[in-house]
């Protein structure tokens, strides 16, 4: 980490920010397998918030992988540091006043509480959701073909068949996303949002 830099703190505070925009900003995290139905949910999470008034943003391998990640590889090394990246860039976001929606594997824990503790030492609120869904299920779906490369050895450490996916031991929100429809996962992620009065929708 440079040593030779000094933080400049702006002039806009995030309370002036909040009462702006008429609501905080936040993170909501989705992880889980490939094709477990993360980015579908994260999609319509979005849709829906920005329907109600609530500034959102998301996400994912589409708009990091392909520019601020493109240096990135899939080795462990480089799936942490993608993490990392990604974390930060949630938290800018978060501190902006804007609901950030991440929608990665993000298989580690330790980088998920990692991305967590960054957002709890700035106070900005880090919702965990686990998007269940069972690797057989992921492999039917496999709408990429990933899986089936994975297991003719075409892709090396892919998550859930050749490298680990740890799944969050006490996430905020769990969405079986086997058994449940997207409008119905939403409709759960949205729902702890009103409990922890974190959102306020227009209806």
């Amino acid at each position: 980490m440079a040593t030779n830099i000094t933080f400049h703190p702006g002039s806009v505070t995030r309370d002036e920010r909040t009462n702006f925009l008429g609501h905080p900003g936040m993170t909501i995290w989705l992880t889980g397998l490939s094709a477990s139905g993360k980015s579908t949910i994260a999609c319509a999470l979005e849709q829906y918030l920005l329907q109600n008034g609530i500034t959102a943003y998301r996400l994912d391998g589409d708009n990091v992988r392909f520019g601020l990640n493109s240096d990135l590889g899939f080795s462990e090394k480089d799936r942490n540091e993608n993490i990392r990246r990604i974390g930060h860039v949630a938290k800018l976001f978060a501190d902006a006043s804007v609901v950030s929606i991440t929608s990665f594997i993000s298989p580690y824990c330790k980088d998920r509480d990692q991305a967590r503790e960054a957002h709890k030492k700035d106070g900005l609120p880090f919702i965990e959701v686990f998007v269940d869904c069972p690797v057989e299920i992921a492999e039917q779906r496999d709408p990429k073909g990933l899986y089936k490369r994975a297991r003719a050895g075409e892709i090396k450490e892919f998550t859930g068949i050749s490298a680990p996916y740890e799944a969050p031991v006490a996430p905020e929100v769990v969405v079986s996303s086997g058994t449940m429809s997207t409008e119905q996962s939403v409709e759960k992620i949205v729902a702890y949002l009103q409990e922890k009065k974190l959102i306020q929708l227009k209806n």
